[in-house]
């Protein structure tokens, strides 16, 4: 098929799922004004008209056919080099659609347990290529009593499992939180959360299904109500997009489309896969709004005649040291690449890791830099419609003027981005999903210190003390 045009996009939405929001059953995601906002953002992905955009957001795949690149394989540096390259200009649910690299990275070894699950993963992708269509990451469990095991829970609904089996398929209950732009997606791809035990086999389970499946219910929330004005919300009024609760009550799911069933000593590599592909994408993400950050302190500090000072200096430069530690992690990480034994390239395990766990473990840091230089005015500037006012806009003209050349509205501007972007709405959002997407800093932590040759680190010390053996 050939690839979809926005209106064809929101259109392939109108297929019956089930979705709630603010208590409201949403009949026509296509109408709901609450969706407007991430409906247009989604469907930017979908803009093939410019020549050059097209050439950025497309390959030609083996059969000669176009898709979108968020498909593509890496083979080579250069492909992975393209794939970042297109995280700078995709929406986040193009982004969570890269949940096929972590089911194709880790298709070798699934295959050496069985070979059909492989298999469906490669029809899977092919079908979503094929089709033009879009994923969820759907991973993260309700999890419940944090101490116990999933299959110990007061509940054992509160991780995802299996019910039910037949030789048609499985039958799988729980619930799956925090899952991006679930409700503006064609297929849910479903992983464990964390490894698992003998005792937990129904709970390590994988598959993908359609939104519109039977059983399957998304109660959504956003970081900002819809429709903020952009002046005001420079940041929430383009990147608007829903959270799911997603729901699984009692769904069928033929064995095509089935990943994993009880093979329980795979899920710590599916919930790994998925992971590292979250924490390449969100290292992307990362490079460039610190980059904004540093842009920002800099432009506040300028606007309120203080560029010069030693103290904004000192805070500005701490700040470009983030950003750069940020984007040299990144590329190492690229250059120093690894391989699936399919040929499948990746980005290097603990490079991504370490840079995922400073950008996260720093982040605070160097928002609280940004927000010493603003001052109170990140939180308490008057709004637009204020400036507007002839009455009240004539004093805010009066009383946020700095020097000659500093244009009141554009200083508004960059205060506005300032507190939307780290202290309101997308800002909140942004605080909490820098550490927790693609898994807290114990995950980051955990794999460092799992593919860290902490062997080789103790023999160079004792090297370096002079033992010997």
């Amino acid at each position: 098929m050939p690839l979809k045009t926005p209106a064809e996009y929101v259109e392939s939405l109108r297929d019956g799922r089930v979705l709630y929001w603010d208590g409201d059953r949403i009949d026509d995601v296509a109408t709901d004004p609450r969706f407007r906002v991430p409906l247009a953002v989604a469907s930017r992905d979908y803009e093939y008209d410019d020549p050059e955009r097209r050439a950025r957001m497309t390959y030609t795949t083996e059969e000669g056919t176009l898709a979108h690149r968020v498909f593509q394989i890496p083979k080579s540096e250069e492909d992975l080099a393209r794939r970042l390259e297109l995280a700078t200009e995709m929406s986040i649910v193009g982004g969570v659609t890269g949940v096929y690299m972590a089911l194709q990275s880790v298709k070798d070894e699934v295959a050496a347990v069985n070979p059909r699950y492989a298999e469906n993963i490669e029809n899977l992708w092919r079908y979503a290529r094929d089709n033009d269509l879009r994923a969820a990451e759907v991973i993260t469990d309700a999890k419940g009593d944090r101490s116990r095991r999933a299959n110990q829970q007061d509940d054992p609904d509160l991780y995802l499992r299996i019910v039910d089996r037949s030789d048609k398929g499985i039958v799988v209950r729980g619930a799956k939180l925090h899952i991006t732009g679930a409700a503006l997606v064609h297929e849910l791809v479903v992983m464990p959360t964390k490894s698992m035990r003998h005792e937990e086999a129904d709970y390590a389970v994988s598959f993908s299904i359609p939104t519109n499946t039977r059983g399957v219910a998304i109660i959504n929330r956003s970081f900002a109500p819809a429709d903020q004005p952009e002046f005001d919300y420079p940041a929430s009024a383009h990147h608007s997009m829903p959270e799911g609760f997603v729901i699984f009550d009692d769904v069928f799911v033929p064995w095509e489309r089935v990943f994993l069933a009880g093979e329980f000593r795979l899920a710590g590599v599916f919930a790994r896969s998925l992971g590292l592909w979250e924490r390449t994408l969100g290292m992307v993400e990362a490079a460039e709004r610190a980059e904004i950050l540093v842009g920002l302190a800099l432009l506040v500090s300028e606007q309120q005649g203080k560029g010069g000072n030693a103290h904004v200096q000192d805070a500005v430069s701490e700040m470009v040291c983030y950003a750069q530690l940020i984007r040299m992690s990144l590329d190492w990480a690229c250059r120093n690449f690894e391989r699936t034994p399919s040929g499948m390239v990746h980005p290097n395990v603990l490079g991504v890791n370490v840079g995922k766990y400073y950008f996260a473990a720093n982040y605070h840091a160097i928002v609280q830099k940004l927000h010493d230089l603003g001052g109170g005015l990140v939180l308490t500037l008057p709004k637009e419609a204020d400036l507007r006012n002839p009455e009240s806009g004539k004093y805010l003209r009066k009383y946020l003027h700095t020097t000659p050349d500093v244009d009141v509205e554009q200083r508004m501007r960059i205060y506005n981005l300032i507190r939307d972007l780290t202290a309101d709405a997308y800002g909140g959002w942004q605080l909490v999903t820098t550490l927790q997407a693609g898994g807290g800093l114990v995950a980051q932590r955990t794999m460092m210190n799992r593919t860290y040759d902490l062997d080789a680190a103790k023999a160079k010390a004792k090297r370096a003390a002079g033992i010997v053996g």
